[in-house]
């Protein structure tokens, strides 16, 4: 098989319209895994969903893993409709992550035509819950079925600009006020569950940033209360915390805590709803799995090199080399109005083969 750009976009097409949030991607496990399958492809879905191929080497082989999360941040209430308008494919997540699910499982399938080596063993995976509260569980999973094997690790997001090469770390929480409630007029003065939150954001929102890396905060969402003559005695907020070093993350938690702390004449739960940690390996093998992706895009712009939050983040914090790299153009990533440029998938796909080539 060749690398057909007219194959990715029609798997592209098949994908966008399957309904995927975090945690509900079965019907995109299920395509993914009959698409292997139906050619003659050997592969498996894991406990937690993810569509796992094994290509090469032995059971105890060094691998190398190449991945890319079948999970769209949009809720099943999302329309999944394409919608093309000049040189561009619009519908919700077809570029975070479903055109990446497509070349991934195109490249399964070229890799398992070629004569592989013996003594390593190539891992392609259509992986689950990356995004949001998704909490990498598919990344998970894989880490710890193969993690004391993987060399490299290779996850295909963003755009064909970006390469991210060091990971931001994340602390997500749910945060709930209760309070007895009340009338609001005959119970005036009583704590009121909404305006406990309001505090506890104001609070934060002056609180001082580490001086050193890059640490950013956000209040995702906030929902209570009832009628608008009730006093709410309940309140529900969610918060987040990220930086891209390890240091950062012990100040930023011991802020959040203190001006939890700082709350009163309520109740106050905080549950911590995600964890992506952030670390650093060896440097001289990192440069060396960021030289060998820089050097798949000869002709091509070298892509500049960000900090993100990705699957990446796993294996980094495990002191596995990973990068992520995006083999399209396209924008407005977590937006309805998210988009593609169809004619750019030849270019990634280009991007993909000397990838793979490299390890032959």
């Amino acid at each position: 098989m060749m690398f057909d750009e007219k194959e990715i976009l029609a798997l592209t097409r098949d994908l966008a319209v399957i309904p995927a949030p975090s945690g509900k991607e079965e019907q995109r496990t299920a395509f993914c895994l009959n698409y292997w399958r139906e050619r003659g492809l050997d592969a498996f879905a894991d406990e937690v969903g993810n569509v796992i191929l094994e290509l090469g080497g032995k059971e105890s082989s060094p691998a190398v893993l190449f991945m890319a999360h079948t999970d769209i941040v949009f809720d099943e209430k999302a329309p999944l409709a394409l919608r093309e308008e000049g040189d561009r494919l619009y519908c919700p997540g077809i570029g975070d992550d479903t055109v990446h699910a497509a070349f991934v499982l195109a490249a399964g399938v070229w890799m398992a035509e070629q004569a592989l080596p013996e003594d390593i063993t190539f891992l392609f995976a259509a992986n689950v819950c990356e995004e949001g509260e998704g909490n990498l569980r598919g990344c998970k999973a894989l880490m710890e079925r193969y993690g004391d094997r993987l060399q490299e690790v290779v996850s295909f997001d963003s755009y064909l600009e970006k390469l991210h090469d060091t990971c931001v770390g994340s602390m997500r929480y749910r945060v709930t006020a209760k309070t007895a409630g009340g009338h609001s007029f005959r119970d005036f003065g009583a704590p009121n569950a909404i305006a406990k939150l309001c505090g506890l954001v104001a609070e934060l929102e002056k609180q001082p940033l580490p001086k050193v890396g890059i640490t950013t905060f956000n209040f995702g969402s906030i929902s209570g209360g009832t009628t608008v003559n009730t006093i709410a005695a309940e309140a529900s907020m969610l918060y987040e915390f990220r930086s891209d070093t390890k240091e950062n993350f012990a100040q930023m938690e011991a802020q959040f805590q203190a001006a939890c702390r700082g709350v009163k004449d309520c109740t106050l739960s905080v549950e911590t709803i995600g964890v992506r940690p952030c670390g650093n390996v060896a440097e001289e093998k990192q440069a060396a799995l960021i030289a060998r992706c820089e050097r798949a895009f000869a002709g091509l712009p070298v892509p500049a090199r960000y900090p993100a939050s990705t699957d990446c983040n796993l294996p980094l914090s495990m002191g596995i080399p990973a990068v992520c790299i995006g083999l399209v153009e396209g924008g407005g990533a977590h937006t309805l109005a998210e988009y593609i440029r169809p004619e750019s998938i030849a270019r990634g796909a280009d991007v993909l083969v000397r990838l793979l080539k490299s390890y032959l």
